[in-house]
């Protein structure tokens, strides 16, 4: 493990994203094996992956959560972080893309681009992270290395570049041509670790200058002085080009393309040179933006370990032997274990007791991290995803990151009563390392609900409190997380008195109630006037409104996009109190929103299908049963991809009816698009059950 303190411009902070099954970790584990993390080779189909390192992540052959280590290679240092390929955990791609300065985009050669890596492709667009692309799985049949290359142009609309050129097809896939040095290399060895240099057959000279020559033209467009060289017919050195084409992978105008099958050890050498002669270091990006509170003011903070220190809280880990796990990224000076932070969103002062590099779920203990690097913080308790730390009490953010809103909720409650507790501290744990993962209690039904992304989201959430916190819990079935509305303007009164000798409660308020446009939450406005309701008692009124929006009057579900004015109201000089004026505002919230035209409102899903040609109408014709919209279908690497919006309400048990309609042929996944109203039919039929329930 290396000690030495690289300079910021050796630095590259990556991380490798991409589709389910696109072969990421893969890529990941031999990149830990090429820069001597680990001696070993784990592979994901064995259960053996080290960036794989849960439980549940070894058996099912995915990564759930993101994982992250350090390598070294040609004198660089490089921070890595393997993410999800699986939608349920988008959570996991958002916040590390959030700290990363590069990504390795990984593609499978058969599939091409497929619809979580456009997700991912956008995510990265979102956060303006540059990257370069790995076509992986190229020994296997099927695979075309230039045709994917097409196919991530024509889908994602980026301007990519072939970087190097496969030798053999499929099974018979042997090297790579480096089409900048025309030398193609071999890799020998037992995991194809040397890698030598030799001439380039003749049947594939062609194919390579004509490649070589789009190089140069890509190169020429990003930078004026070669372009002008190009036209004087002057030599154009490889520096030279390869200097162009950093600077445009770091504008985001470029996107190079290299090659190789990580599972059978070929061109993941190739790809980390990649990385560290084109992926940018901390001090090629935009600084990050920091945010007064105070003055709303917005200002670069310059990646410099001289400078104030600033750190970004971008992942919780409980560790079992060292207790919580704050990942930061620090972008901004430097902070020696030992020393007090303050977190600006509590404005607690803490002392960081222990500072510790990761491999994956190994660690190792530093003395210091500093701007540029990645690394785990011991001795915070209170944070949360998203928490800026400084070292001084300044009252200044970052960027935090974005989290989407659980779609999907089961009760569960522990077989034992005597796990109640233990049950609900592992759920507070896992929520703290989650956020895309929330938790209630239901007075009224007196369960425990979970909420998350997904089925498998939650399953695997059952799992771990099984495994992890050995709590046996008994699961209720999976529920829709609806939410309630209102269609039209209402006016309501609410009067809470209580009057009967002695002191009493006195609350009167008048609210208007409006829908607000989707997405926009809920907004409140006091526009009382001449104090007919004495200031004291306003937020009262708001928070008696605000606690009324956890369950509307259809299903008892969240009410969403709504505006509350109060405009009018009367107090009582002795018995006017905050409590009668909360409860005064709960009454006159539950009877404008019956006056309002309450809906419900359902989460829809993208659901993309891989389907053989001759099952494509069983599929269409069950989705159209689940009230599906269809919006596209077409071939694709001989297959057909029907993709559709559908309520999340009518995919229960999907996988199996797919399964037997296309005798195990086909697969699906989906994504969370939007809410929209309930139909009225199924609106009346999930009333009509709650009230039951």
């Amino acid at each position: 493990m290396s000690t030495k303190q690289y300079p910021l411009e050796k630095y590259r902070n990556i991380g490798i994203a991409a589709h389910i099954d696109a072969g990421k970790t893969t890529v990941s584990e031999r990149i830990l094996l090429y820069t001597g993390v680990s001696h070993k080779i784990g592979e994901v189909h064995e259960g053996e992956a080290t960036m794989d390192w849960m439980e549940q992540e070894q058996e099912r052959g995915i990564t759930i959560t993101s994982a992250a280590t350090t390598a070294f290679w040609r004198d660089h240092q490089i921070n890595l972080i393997d993410t999800p390929g699986h939608i349920d955990f988008t959570i996991e791609v958002e916040r590390s893309l959030r700290v990363l300065d590069g990504v390795v985009a990984v593609f499978s050669g058969v599939e091409g681009v497929q619809p979580q890596s456009e997700t991912v492709w956008k995510q990265a667009n979102r956060y303006r992270v540059p990257r370069i692309v790995f076509v992986n799985k190229l020994d296997r049949i099927g695979a075309d290395y230039l045709r994917t290359v097409q196919n991530i142009k024509a889908k994602l609309g980026a301007n990519v570049v072939a970087m190097q050129l496969q030798v053999g097809m499929s099974e018979d896939f042997t090297s790579i041509i480096d089409v900048l040095t025309r030398k193609m290399a071999l890799f020998k060895g037992e995991n194809g670790e040397i890698v030598e240099w030799v001439e380039v057959p003749n049947e594939y000279k062609a194919k390579m200058e004509e490649l070589y020559a789009k190089i140069v033209l890509a190169a020429c467009d990003l930078d004026e002085v070669l372009a002008e060289k190009y036209l004087m017919e002057e030599e154009i050195t490889v520096p030279e080009i390869k200097a162009a084409l950093r600077k445009g992978v770091v504008e985001l105008k470029v996107v190079p393309v290299f090659c190789g099958s990580a599972f059978k050890n070929k061109g993941v050498q190739l790809l980390l040179d990649g990385v560290v002669e084109y992926l940018p270091s901390p001090l090629d990006v935009p600084a990050i933006e920091g945010t007064n509170t105070d003055t709303n003011e917005k200002f670069p903070i310059p990646s410099d370990p001289n400078g104030a220190f600033y750190a970004l809280v971008f992942k919780i880990m409980t560790d079992p032997f060292v207790g919580v796990l704050n990942f930061v990224r620090v972008y901004s000076g430097e902070l020696k274990a030992g020393s007090y932070v303050y977190n600006v969103r509590t404005g607690e002062k803490e002392r960081v007791s222990r500072l510790l590099k990761m491999h994956a779920n190994k660690r190792e203990e530093i003395t210091s991290v500093r701007a540029g690097d990645i690394a785990a913080v011991v001795g915070i308790k209170d944070t949360q995803t998203g928490d800026t730390l400084s070292m001084d009490k300044v009252p200044v953010v970052l960027e935090s990151i974005t989290i989407p809103t659980p779609v999907i909720s089961t009760s569960i409650e522990p077989k034992a009563k005597a796990d109640y507790e233990k049950m609900t501290l592992a759920l507070r744990k896992m929520m703290q390392e989650d956020p895309s993962f929330r938790f209630t209690y239901n007075e009224e039904t007196g369960q425990t609900e979970i909420s998350g992304m997904g089925e498998l989201h939650l399953e695997i959430v059952v799992d771990r409190l099984r495994r992890e916190h050995k709590v046996e819990v008994v699961q209720g079935k999976l529920q829709v997380a609806y939410r309630e509305t209102v269609q039209k303007l209402a006016d309501a009164e609410g009067k809470f008195v209580r009057q009967s000798g002695g002191r009493g409660q006195f609350g009167h308020v008048w609210i208007k109630m409006e829908p607000l446009e989707r997405g926009k939450g809920f907004e409140f406005v006091n526009a009382v006037v001449g104090g007919v309701i004495p200031r004291e008692f306003i937020p009262a009124v708001e928070k008696g409104t605000r606690e009324s929006l956890t369950g509307g009057i259809l299903g008892n579900y969240p009410v969403v996009d709504v505006k509350v004015t109060l405009y009018d109201g009367s107090y009582h000089d002795v018995d006017s109190s905050e409590i009668a004026f909360k409860v005064a505002a709960s009454m006159a919230f539950r009877t404008a929103m019956s006056q309002a035209n309450p809906v419900l409102l359902e989460p829809i899903m993208t659901v993309n299908v891989y389907t053989p040609e001759e099952n494509i109408g069983d599929v269409i014709g069950d989705l159209n049963s689940r009230r599906g919209r269809i919006l596209d279908s077409k071939t694709e690497f001989n297959q057909q991809i029907i993709s559709a919006e559908v309520a999340l309400g009518e995919m229960f048990g999907y996988s199996t009816t797919l399964r037997s309609m296309t005798k195990g042929r086909a697969s699906y996944d989906m994504e969370f698009a939007c809410y929209r109203e309930v139909p009225k039919n199924v609106q009346d039929a999930i009333v009509a059950k709650n009230k039951k329930q």
